[in-house]
C-alpha cells in the first residue's frame, strides 16, 4: 500500500486539507470547515480491515449499527439493548418533537437505512411492523447478483438509501445514500460509496469502517474476496468543536490496519452476528473525545 495516495493517510490528508483550506460555513448545527469533493481509497486486501489507528475506532459498536441496517429494523430500542447508542439523540422525544413527529414512538426513527436497504419505499407505518416481503430487497439484489456469474460484471450492483418520496418521513435524511459494487475477473469484490455529508472526526471513521465491514461480508457470503472500498464525499467536513482533537489526532504515526475474519456461513446474510467477525492485530492509539452533533 502506497502510504501516500491509500488508506489512512488519505483520511489524515483530507483533515488536514480542511482545516487549512476549508470554508467557514453556519449550518444547521454548528459551523464547520468545509471541502466539496472528496476521494479516499482503502485496500481490503490479504484481510485488511481499515480501522483507524491514529485512534481507536469502536469496532463493535460500527458493526452491530451495521448488522442492524442488514437487519432492516429502524427501532433505536434495538440498539440500545446492545448497549450502542448512536442513535439516541436523533430518537429522543425532544428531537422528533423538534422535527414535527409529534405522534410517533420515541426510538422509532422511520424509514431510515435499514428499511429502505430491505424494503426500499415500503409504504411506513412504524418500527414494529413486519415488512416481510414489502418493497425492493435491494440488499438481497446485490447479493443475488453477486453470487451470479453472468450478473456480477453488471454495472447496475447498486444499493441506495435515498428515497426523496420518504426523506420527510426519517429522523435523520441519509447521510451515505448509495453504494455499487464491482467484481473483477479475479472474484474480487470492491465498493463505491457516495456520501452526501461526512462529519470527518466523527461519521466518517465509522462509515470507512462500516462498509469495509460490509464489503468483507458480502465476500465471504458470496464466495468472492474483498479487494478495495472508495469513498467519495459531498461535502466533508469538520466542526469548530472537533478542531482541537483533530489536530492532535493528525500528528499520530499511523500503524497497519488490522486483519478480519469473517467465520461461519450463513444462509442468509441478516443470520450473521458480531461473533462471526473476529479482529486481529488492531494497534492504535488512544481515544478521542469529540460531541456528536444530532
Amino acid at each position: 500500500m502506497d502510504s501516500e495516495v491509500l488508506g489512512e493517510a488519505s483520511y489524515i490528508r483530507m483533515i488536514r486539507s480542511i482545516l487549512s483550506k476549508g470554508d467557514l460555513q453556519q449550518t444547521r448545527n454548528g459551523n464547520t470547515y468545509s471541502l466539496f469533493g472528496a476521494q479516499m481509497r482503502f485496500s481490503l486486501e490479504n484481510d485488511r480491515i481499515p480501522l483507524l489507528t491514529t485512534k481507536k475506532v469502536a469496532w463493535k459498536t460500527c458493526l452491530k449499527e451495521l448488522l442492524w441496517f442488514i437487519s432492516g429494523s429502524t427501532d433505536n430500542e434495538t440498539l440500545q439493548k446492545q448497549n450502542v447508542h448512536i442513535w439516541d439523540r436523533n430518537a429522543d422525544r425532544a428531537f422528533l418533537d423538534s422535527q414535527g413527529f409529534y405522534t410517533r414512538a420515541q426510538n422509532d426513527l422511520g424509514p431510515i437505512y435499514g428499511h429502505q436497504w430491505r424494503h426500499y419505499n415500503a409504504s411506513y407505518e412504524d418500527c414494529k411492523t413486519n415488512y416481510t416481503g414489502k418493497g425492493v430487497d435491494q440488499l438481497q439484489e446485490v447479493i443475488d447478483a453477486l453470487k451470479d456469474p453472468d450478473k456480477r460484471s453488471s454495472r447496475r450492483i447498486i444499493m441506495s438509501a435515498w428515497n426523496p418520496i420518504q426523506t420527510k418521513e426519517m429522523a435523520l435524511p441519509p447521510c451515505h445514500v448509495v453504494s455499487q459494487f464491482y467484481v473483477n475477473s479475479d472474484r474480487e469484490l470492491s465498493c463505491a460509496l457516495y456520501q452526501r455529508s461526512g462529519d470527518m472526526g466523527l461519521g466518517v471513521p465509522f462509515n470507512i469502517a462500516s462498509y469495509s465491514f460490509l464489503t468483507h461480508l458480502l465476500a465471504k457470503h458470496c464466495g468472492l474476496v474483498a479487494k478495495e472500498f472508495v469513498h467519495f464525499i459531498g461535502n466533508a467536513h469538520v466542526y469548530e468543536e472537533h478542531i482541537a482533537a483533530l489536530t492532535e489526532q493528525i500528528t499520530r504515526e499511523i500503524h497497519e490496519p488490522p486483519k478480519i475474519q469473517v467465520l461461519g456461513n450463513h444462509d442468509a446474510i441478516e443470520d450473521y452476528t458480531v461473533d462471526d467477525f473476529k479482529i486481529e492485530a488492531y494497534t492504535h492509539h488512544g481515544p478521542l473525545s469529540m460531541l456528536m452533533k444530532p
